[in-house]
């Protein structure tokens, strides 16, 4: 039979027994006492503790990607588009060209004026001005004034100061014309109408009335005005032989009236068509 241990055999004294009994139920009563205390603390302190815990790197990633992933994909009605530009570069285009017109309006315009202004200063000299009329030709080949300036560009016209210097000597023919003596004419009468065409003899001074010579005057004053289509209608009314007397002088004041007359025709065209593309190239207020 094994025998027991010393350290293991139970005491003998009954004393013994309530002793160690007593012992044991006051670690026991501490040990639960601890135990319900730490309890309470973690409790109370837990929360604190997680709410202050800083989160771990990567935790909001991954939270914000595994949140991402559960969310619903958008639909197509949800996705805002995204600005169409194309229609910003069409209005962008059209401006620039319409600016590019402007510019060539302009550039047009000013370079039928200058061509134009040429030849209306060629047109003042008694010279011929086929080279300067071709020239606006190159730039305007429309204006309506051409036409008529082309038979004109080959001979010229005398200049106005010169049909106003030449005028008196054409108007003394023109009036020892009209005093010519019909047939049957008595002698003194062809005798004193000799005598007139080798002294010109022509009242100067008389201004009204219907004679040749108040015509003669009246145009002649017309002419230094400068209103030389007045003078020529004047010299319609006068009889026959003064109007053949006046002929060479007269076809060249048609010339230069015809000159003048289209060349005013052709500077306003010049002057509307600067003013319309300066208007156009204008911004709108």
């Amino acid at each position: 039979m094994t025998a027991v241990p010393p350290a293991l055999e139970p005491p003998k004294d009954p004393a013994r027994y309530r002793r160690r009994g007593r012992a044991d139920a006051w670690r026991l009563a501490a040990v639960g006492a601890l135990c319900a205390a730490l309890g309470v603390a973690a409790t109370i302190l837990a929360p604190r503790m997680l709410a202050a815990r800083p989160e771990p790197a990567g935790a909001g990633l991954f939270h914000s990607t595994a949140a991402d992933a559960l969310a619903p994909t958008p639909t197509a009605d949800a996705v805002e588009p995204a600005p169409d530009a194309s229609g910003d570069v069409a209005r962008l285009n059209a401006r620039v060209a319409a600016l590019e017109d402007q510019e060539k309006a302009w550039r047009a315009a000013a370079s039928a004026a200058l061509a134009a202004a040429a030849l209306i200063e060629a047109t003042q000299g008694s010279a011929p001005f086929a080279e300067d009329l071709a020239a606006l030709r190159e730039v305007a080949p429309d204006a309506p004034e051409l036409a008529g300036l082309i038979p004109l560009s080959q001979t010229g016209a005398p200049t106005r100061a010169a049909l106003a210097a030449s005028f008196p000597d054409y108007a003394a023919r023109a009036a020892a014309a009209a005093r010519a003596p019909g047939e049957g004419a008595a002698l003194s009468a062809r005798i004193a109408h000799a005598v007139s065409r080798i002294i010109s003899v022509r009242r100067v001074a008389e201004t009204t009335g219907d004679g040749p010579d108040a015509r003669l005057a009246r145009a002649e004053r017309l002419i230094a005005d400068g209103d030389l289509p007045a003078a020529l209608r004047t010299l319609d009314r006068l009889p026959e032989p003064a109007r053949e007397a006046m002929a060479p002088w007269r076809a060249g004041a048609e010339r230069r009236a015809e000159i003048d007359r289209r060349a005013a025709a052709l500077r306003a065209r010049a002057m509307r068509a600067l003013r319309q593309a300066r208007d156009s190239a204008e911004p709108a207020a």
